[in-house]
């Protein structure tokens, strides 16, 4: 059994959770998880179950949409609503729409985030939230991020919150960039809410429940729930081969560059509507394409 299983995770299960699960579920050992969510968010999270395996690292490095609220006047030691409260201001005139607008078009494209302290980002080797647990204070690097979208939900305003739709790069901590519009907006803030509404190609509308999932085991139809692993790569490029040299790709062989070649590494390596491998160009030999990842029966 190979392909993507487009799994939306439950409240109270880590993503970790979720793998163990379907290990179960499913009776295999090659399963593996793409972007992690948080245990109270929920949302789309993508599952490689068999092969698919393989282009774990390429379905993480995709867009990411989610819903968020955004809620004023309290932050928090973890930056959502399951972290101590660590500072309070009453939200006597919260902000207009427009007000919030005005904000938002400040985070819009390329920004700068300091991550969490509560959160698996090493530094020494050791986890942030490890010293965070232990009351150890350690500088936290910057990380540049994208936000492709950044949009007001205008039918869920309430006095002292507000839901964002949040399209953004792989890496960007929602958490704190709620805690960073709420600064801007003069309130301290944290994250009340977070759903992921879409992960590269794959969308709410894509996706299923463990309770599905189950119904599915019951009536040996769970093969059907898989996705291809074509049909979730659609943001790389790819380029196709004839039968001999499809041989060659699934031996891992190194091939000379075709005219054809995609200009964006890495690229998939098609046979018929089959992806094959994962290619790039070789980088002391222009004219060579070398093997990322190969999908033979191994």
């Amino acid at each position: 059994m190979n392909g993507i299983l487009p799994l939306w995770k439950p409240k109270g299960m880590t993503s970790h959770d979720c793998v163990m699960k379907i290990r179960k579920l499913f009776q295999i050992k090659k399963v593996g998880h793409t972007g992690t969510l948080d245990p109270e968010a929920e949302g789309v999270l993508p599952v490689c179950i068999g092969q698919a395996t393989k282009i774990a690292p390429f379905l993480t490095d995709t867009k990411k949409t989610y819903l968020t609220e955004v809620k004023l006047g309290a932050a928090t030691e973890t930056e959502d609503n399951c972290g101590t409260v660590v500072e309070t201001e009453q939200v006597i005139n919260p902000p207009s729409q427009q007000e919030v607008e005005n904000v938002l078009q400040l985070f819009r494209g390329s920004i700068t985030q300091v991550p969490p302290m509560y959160s698996a980002i090493k530094v020494n080797g050791k986890k942030l939230y490890e010293y965070a647990r232990a009351n150890e204070y350690v500088e936290r690097p910057k990380r540049e991020t994208f936000i492709y979208q950044l949009n007001q939900l205008e039918n869920n305003r309430h006095h002292d919150r507000f839901w964002l739709r949040v399209v953004c790069s792989k890496g960007t901590y929602i958490r704190t960039l709620c805690v960073d519009i709420g600064n801007c907006l003069g309130y301290p803030a944290h994250m009340s809410a977070l759903y992921r509404t879409g992960t590269g190609a794959i969308n709410k509308e894509n996706t299923v429940t463990f309770g599905g999932i189950e119904q599915a085991l019951k009536v040996n139809k769970a093969d059907q729930l898989l996705l291809s692993i074509s049909s979730c790569l659609t943001h790389m490029q790819r380029t196709y081969v004839d039968g001999p040299t499809g041989k060659r790709v699934l031996h891992g062989q190194k091939l000379a560059k075709p005219d054809n070649l995609p200009e964006k590494d890495p690229f998939l390596v098609m046979y018929e509507n089959q992806v094959i491998a994962v290619y790039k160009t070789h980088p002391e030999n222009k004219t060579i394409m070398k093997p990322v990842r190969v999908f033979n029966d191994d």
